[in-house]
């Protein structure tokens, strides 16, 4: 069973959560600039810091498209880089300093594998920038040696369904550009100082992605709700097929999905008041969060076991889903899983005993053995699909 301490900081955060949505439900629509909201007041930041003084760098990026701005969040790992290539750690730009890594040009630079990372918060809080998700996002960066490109989407109610799927998948078309505009760039001026002119206006090259980034090896990895966007994500990179190039998603890894249903499972009925996040509290975020028309339990964004999904199950990429022991979601998310694996579909399945709702992820629990576990165990399974030809990981 869960610690004393665990069950008290459940306790107060279901307090705080009820609280906040409550505030949601009574606040006024024009009381937000709908475009904007990504992120809540209450919410912990973490400033960016483009810089290796931990091990992994960060920035942010701020993307305006026709559907609105869309925020991102770099996490670059230092292996990018040589010991002895010190030089090209801290650079200045032009007439400007930037404290700040720059890649090299001209010389064998690293390429790593892009992650599509989305946070969890229940569709109306979190964010890709809270000190807990930028915790997440470094140690997944150091243990999988990717580049981590955390999405903060819009959140509900003032951006309802299908405002976070869609803005996961421009994500994902976003990398595609950048890879396109890097190859182009190439062959002109040096990465990073181009601006291109495209129907969307000007699109300027990201330097990191562009120097280090590999699309051919991307992985989508959701926590909770961002678990239901991931696999929405992957769904639709499937029916674009060729489109996506040089993009192709290999794996996802789905962190205790945010799945539910219209007819209960047994979890949903036995665990239904389990620690920090209970039923009642998430059935009232999937309220916030869907069409107030459309507000059903089998919606396709809620329910991944609805037939009639496309595309087939048998063109998902592998998954990795991950469940927790004391979380009434985990009977749909194992449902699924076995699904996948039916039609031959990697897809093992990671139940951890003892273990909450967000145990690897939530800002309380994030410094525990059992979460630095879990991240261990993403990184093993996630190498297989990442590694390149001859330096393949067994799991």
């Amino acid at each position: 069973m869960p610690s004393v301490a665990v069950k008290l900081q459940s306790f107060i955060f279901k307090f705080n959560l009820k609280q906040q949505l409550q505030s949601r439900i009574q606040a006024s629509p024009d009381e937000a600039d709908p475009s904007c909201v990504t992120s809540r007041p209450e919410e912990a930041v973490a400033a960016a810091n483009p810089t290796f003084s931990d091990g992994v760098a960060t920035k942010d990026i701020h993307v305006d498209d026709p559907l609105g701005p869309l925020s991102l969040r770099l996490f670059l790992p230092e292996t990018v880089v040589s010991g002895s290539d010190s030089k090209s750690r801290v650079r200045v730009r032009g007439e400007e300093s930037y404290g700040g890594y720059s890649p090299p040009a001209g010389r064998g630079i690293r390429r790593l594998p892009v992650m599509l990372q989305f946070h969890g918060g229940g569709f109306v809080s979190g964010s890709n920038n809270s000190v807990a998700n930028d915790v997440l996002c470094r140690r997944i960066a150091k243990l999988c040696d990717v580049v981590v490109v955390a999405v903060g989407y819009r959140l509900a109610p003032e951006n309802r369904y299908p405002a976070a799927f869609e803005d996961g998948v421009r994500a994902l078309y976003w990398v595609g550009k950048q890879a396109n505009l890097a190859e182009w760039s190439r062959s002109r001026w040096k990465v990073g100082r181009d601006i291109v002119n495209d129907s969307f206006g000007a699109s300027m090259v990201e330097p990191w992605l562009a120097a280090h980034g590999d699309p051919s090896r991307c992985v989508l990895l959701g926590v909770s709700c961002g678990a239901n966007i991931a696999d929405h994500v992957a769904r639709k990179s499937v029916e674009a097929g060729k489109l996506l190039d040089p993009v192709k998603v290999v794996a996802q890894v789905l962190m205790y999905p945010f799945f539910i249903g219209s007819v209960p499972t047994k979890s949903e009925i036995k665990l239904a008041n389990s620690y920090f996040y209970d039923k009642a509290t998430c059935v009232l975020a999937w309220k916030l969060f869907l069409p107030e028309e459309e507000v059903n339990l089998d919606h396709p964004a809620a329910n991944p076991l609805l037939p009639g999904r496309g595309p087939p199950l048998q063109l998902m990429p592998p998954t990795l889903t991950i469940v927790a022991e004391h979380d009434w979601m985990r009977d749909r998310a194992i449902a699924y899983s076995e699904e996948l694996r039916k039609v031959n579909v990697d897809a093992p399945l990671l139940d951890y005993k003892d273990a909450v709702h967000e145990f690897a992820t939530l800002d309380v629990l994030l410094k525990t053995p059992q979460a630095q576990a879990c991240a261990e165990d993403i990184a093993i399974w996630v190498k297989k699909y990442i590694s390149l030809r001859g330096h393949e990981f067994s799991y």
